[in-house]
């Protein structure tokens, strides 16, 4: 409401100007008369029963009048009463400000501000001081590093990840290892995803060794891995026949993948960051029974909603719909166009697993998210929420196998695309192959991460416990992180950016382990942090249970330590569990490579209302 106020600000002076100069306006002289301008208005707030001067730093100005601040008028909704530009508003809640300036020729200016009026408070104390303390011990859920005898390597859990530093890979693969024993099976498909980085490209080979088995046996391996710069999974899939236990081995010792090509093999003096490990364990069995199938021969089989000053259209033929985006929005977000794929006839169940495919190709370089919701609700009522992306020119299959949150009686799946890739000002987007279904069977797929940053505060002091949440955590496309700590700060490296702002979280607070607030209180959150590289994030204090940020605001880390200062502006009725988000993801922070953000301090000021 405040940016669209302003909005209206600019665009009535502009188009008062326009008349101006249309009719002829004439000042004294001759000229042709401009609207004069409004500066210094800005939102502000002031407790109950204190002074407001809302002319401090406000003036007016004209081209042919000159300093008219004096001719200012302001207006209040709700009312209230201003003498020379001060008033002293008694009840608490925001004001909305209208200041008017009328120069000589008859034009007018107009600007915007909100005033919150707080309730009294006491002075501020100190609630809460986060100490990023070292835990006790780091877990490595099970996993050891074994090297043999005479080679320069070492594995160690640090900086948030299992690290080899390698100086000699030795003379065999398995001379350097990273070993999980015992892991148990039964009867089921089991795959293995090692996210993986080297300061040098080399080689790993990933393997699951039978421990069952007399002598060495193995389920299955995946060889010759390459391992590059950036981050990625090593995949290893393999199927056990009944009850028994595996031990996982990740070999990065000496690999030569040809033999006749001596100089692509392992090199000296690198490094390996292993970020996290995730098992899958799949059982049963499914079927996809498709319910609507997209032919897209007609005009109703898509729509498109652009809002925030975007422009887009949808054309459909010969198959397809093509949503073509003429301009993206001016402010808003991802949510500010809405791509929506018709599903005509269909009923989504609340619990009832579901499926939907799709093939698109994206004029440029796209990102966003992809929503089974309501058609007219929207996330009131939402079955699935998912991620897309899609490079230049690039065509891909856009899929996802999910249990319906809540049931939908009118379902779309909605593109919402509104957030444009660094350098694109419009795009075009083809969609193709439409599939919706339901999934039946008993097809269970059980996912375990040994993240090795994740929650390392949890021994140290559990009431400040803070956590990260990764896109690639429940298989989204995109979205690496750790964290550790380190002298006093708190560290949460960004090793693959996600392309929506929920791909790269960190999180104080959460299930189990809330932020609780006290009632009857406004709240201060000061942070104190730089960043290895320019970064920003959203920061929100947001109540657990649902979407209710009581501080919602952006941030811009850059390389010089600052301090940011948030305030709440409502109180609470009662005590409150809050989770405090700092959400990184975009096309930007996507192309960034790794980046890490230091957290030197956060503290939480209360002043309790009197």
């Amino acid at each position: 409401m405040k940016h669209l106020k302003k909005i209206t600000a600019v665009l009535l002076s502009a188009s008062m100007t326009l008349l101006a100069v249309a009719c002829g306006g004439q000042t004294g002289g001759g000229g042709s008369n401009t609207a004069p301008e409004i500066s210094g208005v800005g939102d502000q707030s002031v407790q109950a029963g204190g002074e407001f001067d809302a002319m401090a730093g406000v003036t007016a100005n004209d081209s042919e009048d000159g300093d008219i601040t004096s001719k200012i008028v302001i207006t209040s909704m709700p009312e209230l009463t201003f003498q020379n530009g001060k008033t002293t508003p008694e009840n608490p809640g925001d004001y909305e400000l209208t200041y008017t300036v009328t120069d000589g020729g008859g034009l007018e200016a107009k600007a915007y501000a909100t005033l919150t009026v707080t309730r009294q408070t006491a002075e501020a104390v100190l609630y809460k001081d986060f100490e990023f303390t070292a835990p006790q011990s780091l877990d490595s859920h099970g996993w050891s590093a074994h090297i043999a005898d005479g080679v320069d390597a070492a594995g160690e859990q640090k900086e948030g990840a299992f690290v080899f530093d390698i100086k000699d890979a030795g003379s065999g693969d398995g001379d350097i290892q990273l070993v999980k024993s015992g892991v148990p099976l039964k009867a089921a498909d089991y795959r293995v995803k090692v996210w993986a980085k080297s300061t040098k490209d080399t080689y790993a080979h990933l393997l699951a060794r039978n421990e069952n088995a007399e002598d060495w046996e193995t389920f299955g391996g995946a060889y010759n891995l390459p391992i590059g710069t950036e981050i990625s999974p090593l995949t290893m899939d393999f199927t056990s026949a009944g009850d028994g236990s595996a031990e996982l081995l990740l070999n990065l010792g000496r690999i030569t993948p040809d033999p006749n090509n001596a100089s692509a093999t392992t090199p000296e003096d690198f490094t390996v960051t292993i970020d996290k490990i995730e098992i899958y364990e799949i059982t049963g069995n499914e079927t996809k029974t498709p319910v609507y199938t997209g032919s897209f021969a007609s005009a109703d089989e898509a729509a498109v909603t652009a809002g925030d000053g975007a422009d887009a259209s949808v054309t459909v033929a010969d198959g397809s719909a093509a949503f073509q985006i003429n301009s993206y929005p001016t402010e808003g977000g991802v949510w500010s166009i809405k791509a929506d794929l018709e599903l005509p006839g269909v009923t989504v169940e609340a619990g009832e697993k579901y499926y939907y495919s799709f093939t698109l190709k994206s004029e440029n370089a796209q990102s966003g998210e992809c929503l089974v919701e309501s058609a007219e609700q929207a996330d009131a009522a939402r079955a699935n929420f998912n991620g897309l992306s899609a490079d230049a020119g690039e065509e891909v299959v856009v899929s996802n196998v999910f249990t319906a949150e809540n049931a939908v009686s009118d379902p779309v799946i909605r593109m919402q695309i509104g957030a444009p890739s660094e350098g694109v000002t419009s795009n075009t987007l083809t969609v193709s192959n439409l599939e919706f279904g339901k999934v039946e069977g008993d097809l269970d797929t059980a996912k375990t991460i040994d993240s090795f940053g994740v929650s390392i505060a949890a021994d140290a002091d559990p009431e400040y416990l803070w956590t990260t949440y990764n896109g690639t955590d429940e298989d989204n496309e995109s979205g690496v992180g750790t964290i550790w700590t380190e002298d006093g700060k708190l560290c949460y490296r960004i090793d693959q950016g996600g392309t929506v702002d929920w791909h790269n979280k960190l999180i104080f607070g959460y299930t189990g382990n809330p932020l609780t607030l006290p009632a009857d209180s406004y709240f201060t959150v000061e942070i104190t942090a730089k960043a290895t590289k320019p970064v920003s994030c959203g920061f929100f204090l947001n109540v657990l249970g649902g979407w209710d940020p009581r501080i919602s605001e952006s941030i811009d880390f850059t390389t010089e330590e600052q301090t940011f200062t948030f305030e709440t502006t409502d109180t609470l009725i009662m005590d409150m569990d809050f989770e405090m988000l700092f959400q990184f993801g975009s096309p930007e922070t996507a192309g960034l490579g790794d980046v890490t953000v230091e957290i030197t301090d956060i503290k939480i000021y209360q002043k309790s209302v009197m």
